[in-house]
C-alpha cells in the first residue's frame, strides 16, 4: 500500500507492507515520523486519516484516550493501511539522518531469562539476523496471545548484535510482564520492531555525560556506558551515573557498574541512590568503587552535580515521576537546554 503523509513543512510518500504499522513503515523508509513510546501508550504518533481505509488491531491501546476518532485521528504505531491512504500531521517532519539505524520488523527467540531482583528479570532474545542499533535505543517486542507491543531498551551494545539483552520490571496486572515472569518461556518466538528511540549516544558528541536512571531504566544507560567505555570516551570527558532504587535489595548490575568505573576511576563517577532506606553500613565495603546516598535519584543527582553542569549532555530513563523530576531539576537548576536532555517515553 502507498502512504501519503502531509506534514506541516512538506509531503512524503512511502510503501507499507500488508500487516505493517504506518509508523514503522515510515521509519523504515527514513521518514522521521513523530513518536515516543511506539507501543500505543503515549499518543505522540497520532495522525488524521484524510483518505483510504485503515485497520486497528488493538483498539484498547491506552494511547487512544488522546484521540478524537470522530475527526479521523488514529495511532500510527498501531494502525495498518488496508488501502492506499493519505494522512495529515500537525508536526514538522524531516528525513532521518544519513547512516541512522533504520527500524525493521523481524523475529526472535527467547533464549534466557534470569531474576535480578524479586520483581526485575533479565531477558535475552536471539534475533533471526544480527541487529544494528545505537547505544540508548530500544526495540518493540510482541509476544503470542498478548495484543500490542512493549518497548524495552537494550542493555548491551555491539555492532551486528547476535543477542538483544533487556531488563524487565514486573508490573502487577501487566499482561506482558505477568507472562514473562512465568516459567517455561525459553524457546518462545517473539516479534521485534526496531531499533527505535531518540536518546542515543555517539562517541563524537564531545560533551560530558550525565545519566540518571530509576529502576529498570538502567538498561539504556548500561548500553550508553558500554559504548563509551569501548570507545575510551572517558579519556577526554567526564561521566556521571546516578542509579535510583528503593533499597539495597533492589539493586542489580553493581558488579558491571564497578567494572566500568574501574576502567576510568578518575573520570567516571557512579552513585547508587536509595529512596526508601538509609545506606547500609557495609555498602561501601562491598562495592568500594561505587558511591551511595539516600534520596530520590534526581535529588541525589542534584546534590552531587552542583557546579558540574558545564558542557553536559543528560540522558534520563525510568518511571515517569523519576524522569519528570530529573527534567525539572535539569531545566531549573542546571539550566540545560532541552536539546541536551535526552529521554524516551515508555509510559
Amino acid at each position: 500500500m502507498k502512504i501519503q503523509v502531509n506534514a506541516r513543512n512538506r509531503a512524503y510518500s512511502f510503501d507499507s507492507g500488508e500487516k505493517e504499522q504506518v509508523l514503522f513503515a515510515g521509519l523504515r523508509s527514513a521518514v522521521d515520523l513523530p513518536y515516543e513510546c511506539s507501543t500505543g501508550t503515549c499518543g505522540t504518533c497520532k495522525a488524521k486519516l484524510i483518505d483510504g481505509k485503515i485497520y486497528d488491531p488493538w483498539p484498547e491501546a491506552p494511547g487512544r484516550k488522546y484521540l478524537k476518532p470522530e475527526q479521523g485521528e488514529f495511532l500510527m504505531c498501531q494502525c495498518v493501511a488496508r488501502t492506499d491512504i493519505t494522512i495529515e500531521l500537525g508536526n514538522f517532519v524531516y528525513g532521518l539522518d544519513p547512516g541512522a539505524c533504520l527500524p525493521r520488523s523481524s523475529f526472535g527467540v527467547i533464549r534466557r531469562t534470569r531474576p535480578l531482583t524479586h520483581d526485575v528479570t533479565f531477558l535475552e532474545i536471539e534475533p533471526d539476523r544480527p541487529q544494528e542499533f545505537d547505544a540508548g535505543q530500544f526495540f518493540a517486542v510482541g509476544v503470542p496471545g498478548i495484543p500490542g507491543y512493549r518497548g524495552y531498551s537494550m542493555v548491551n551494545f555491539e555492532r551486528q548484535a547476535k543477542r538483544l539483552e533487556f531488563v524487565i520490571k514486573k508490573k502487577p496486572g501487566g499482561g506482558f510482564s505477568e507472562w514473562l515472569f512465568n516459567s517455561g518461556i525459553e524457546g518462545t518466538a517473539v516479534n521485534l520492531v526496531g531499533p527505535l528511540g531518540h536518546a542515543t549516544f555517539y562517541p563524537n558528541l564531545g560533551k560530558n555525560l550525565l545519566c540518571i536512571a530509576g529502576g529498570s531504566g538502567i538498561a539504556g544507560m548500561m548500553s550508553i556506558l558500554s559504548r563509551a567505555v569501548q570507545e575510551r570516551y572517558f579519556d577526554q570527558h567526564r561521566g556521571y551515573l546516578f542509579f535510583g532504587v528503593r533499597t539495597m535489595k533492589d539493586t542489580f548490575f553493581l558488579e558491571e557498574l564497578s567494572s566500568f568505573r574501574k576502567a576510568f576511576p578518575g573520570s567516571l563517577d557512579i552513585t547508587i541512590a536509595l529512596s526508601d532506606e538509609d545506606v547500609p553500613a557495609d555498602a561501601a565495603g562491598r562495592h568500594p568503587l561505587l558511591g551511595f546516598d539516600r534520596g530520590f535519584v534526581h535529588e541525589v543527582a542534584a546534590r552531587h552535580m552542583k557546579g558540574k553542569y558545564q558542557n553536559l549532555r543528560a540522558y534520563l530513563a525510568g518511571p515517569p515521576p523519576a524522569v519528570d523530576g530529573a527534567i525539572r531539576m535539569l531545566i531549573v537548576e542546571a539550566k540545560l537546554t532541552t536539546d541536551n536532555i535526552k529521554y524516551d517515553k515508555f509510559s
